[in-house]
């Protein structure tokens, strides 16, 4: 068994949402200051001993947040169809992440979107 090295970075933004169907106050347009949590895997290091530079994982991230930031996410797709959760949203950073930085080398292990200090959702695929 090889050395891992876990290399994390952590982000934020502004944005809005409401939860369709949803019984409860949430269901009306609300925003939040979300933050983004990112895990990326290295199974290898670099010629200069890194698995990822943490200034490419943070603009592969922002490149991301920014279709997200200071906007109305249910207008958004995939969010114009889906539910805006947090859940959804830890999928869709996960996804979009994955098929930007995933090689032989280093793949997104996972992302966690915390939707207030004290409330987070953590994505991860164990199906690999």
């Amino acid at each position: 068994m090889g050395a891992n090295y876990t290399v994390k970075i952590l982000t934020d933004f502004s944005a809005a949402h409401s939860l369709r169907d949803y019984p409860g106050v949430c269901s009306r347009i609300h925003g939040h200051n979300w933050k983004v949590e990112v895990e990326v895997v290295a199974n290898k290091l670099d010629s200069i001993g890194m698995g990822i530079d943490f200034r490419d994982l943070k603009k592969a991230t922002c490149d991301l947040i920014e279709v997200l930031d200071h906007r109305n996410i249910n207008d958004i797709e995939p969010f114009d169809k889906i539910n805006p959760t947090a859940e959804n949203i830890s999928a869709y950073f996960y996804q979009g992440l994955s098929e930007k930085l995933n090689n032989e080398q280093i793949r997104v292990k996972a992302v966690t979107i915390w939707e207030t200090d004290r409330a987070s959702v953590r994505y991860s695929d164990d199906s690999e």
